[in-house]
């Protein structure tokens, strides 16, 4: 019998296969210079990873207010926590 995943669970995984993909990225832009490929090309991808990254920052921090929310620990000083951690990805 396989256990029951929690919404903790799938939301952590979730985040770490986007920082995966992300990392794969990295490396094709890594790939894409040595190989000196066309200029937009390069920043298209370095673009691509900077949102892959941006996102999972918005998700981890979604997850942990979600949780707050939801285990009734959303204290003021927890929310504005959070709202610091959300606007400096912002």
């Amino acid at each position: 019998m396989t256990q029951a995943t929690t919404p903790t669970q799938a939301a952590t995984t979730q985040v770490v296969n986007r920082i995966k993909r992300a990392q794969g990225q990295l490396s094709g832009v890594l790939r894409m210079l040595e190989e000196e490929r066309d200029l937009q090309e390069v920043v298209n991808q370095l673009k691509a990873v900077s949102r892959a990254l941006d996102r999972a920052g918005f998700a981890i921090i979604a997850g942990e207010l979600r949780e707050s929310v939801r285990s009734g620990n959303a204290s003021d000083e927890e929310l504005e926590r959070l709202e610091r951690f959300f606007l400096s990805l912002a």
